[in-house]
C-alpha cells in the first residue's frame, strides 16, 4: 500500500505536492538510514507507518504559526508536521550531529524554507515562546515541560506522541493540567492546551 492510500485510510487529507514531499523525505531517509543508522524503521513501509504516526494529529490540531520539535531524530514527528504545515515557522531541536545533518540536508532538498535546525539540546535553544511544542520518545511529561519553560508563555499548546506510561506520568504531574489524550492503535497522543488550568 503506498503513502496516499495510507493517509487516505487514516482520513489524513494532504495536498498531492505535500504527500510528494513525504515520499520524497521517506526515500532520504532510507537512502541515509543504510550508511548512518539514523532510524530503527529501516524499510520504506516501516518509514510510511511512522510518516502515517506523525501525521495523525492533524486531523485534531490547528496549524500553529510556530512549532518547536523536541529531540527531531530523523524527522519524526517535527519534520513530518513542517511539510503538512508549509505556514508553520518550524524549530527542529536536535543535538545528535548526524540527525541534525540529515535534517538540514532534507529541509534544503524539499525546499522546507520556513525550517530551522538547531543542532544542540532544547534547553540551549533561544527563542520567542512558540506556540505548538511537540516531542516523540525523548523523556517523561513534567521534564518535557520543564525543559521547555523558557521558550512556552500561556499561549502554549504542546503535542507529545506517548504509549501506556502517559497515564502514570499525567497522575503525577506536580499540578492539574488541561489535556485531551487521543488513541490510536498504540500510541498515546497526548494533547496539553496550556501548561496550568
Amino acid at each position: 500500500m503506498n503513502l496516499s492510500q495510507q493517509l487516505d485510510n487514516e482520513k489524513i487529507f494532504l495536498p498531492s505536492e505535500q504527500v510528494v514531499q513525504l515520499e520524497n523525505f521517506a526515500t532520504l531517509l532510507h537512502e541515509w538510514n543504510q550508511i548512518h543508522n539514523l532510524t530503527g524503521a529501516k524499510t520504506i513501509e516501516a518509514i510510511y507507518a511512522n510518516i502515517v504516526d506523525a501525521l495523525y494529529p492533524v486531523t485534531f490540531i490547528d496549524p500553529p504559526k510556530t512549532l518547536l520539535d523536541v529531540g527531531t531524530g530523523a524527522g519524526f514527528p517535527g519534520l513530518v508536521l513542517a511539510i503538512a504545515f508549509p505556514e508553520t515557522e518550524v524549530v527542529l531541536a536536535e543535538p545528535l550531529k548526524k540527525r541534525a545533518s540529515f535534517l538540514k540536508y532534507v529541509s534544503i532538498d524539499l525546499h522546507l524554507c520556513r525550517v530551522s535546525v538547531e543542532a544542540k539540546r532544547v534547553e540551549q535553544v533561544e527563542h520567542a515562546p512558540f506556540r505548538l511544542i511537540s516531542s516523540r520518545a525523548v523523556t517523561n511529561t513534567a521534564l518535557l515541560l520543564a525543559l521547555t519553560s523558557k521558550l512556552s508563555d500561556d499561549k502554549t499548546h504542546y503535542l507529545f506522541y506517548k504509549g501506556s506510561r502517559v497515564f502514570d506520568e499525567i497522575e503525577q504531574m506536580p499540578h492539574q493540567l488541561k489535556y485531551d489524550i487521543v488513541q490510536k492503535n498504540k500510541r498515546n497522543y497526548l494533547y496539553i492546551k496550556n501548561e496550568i488550568c
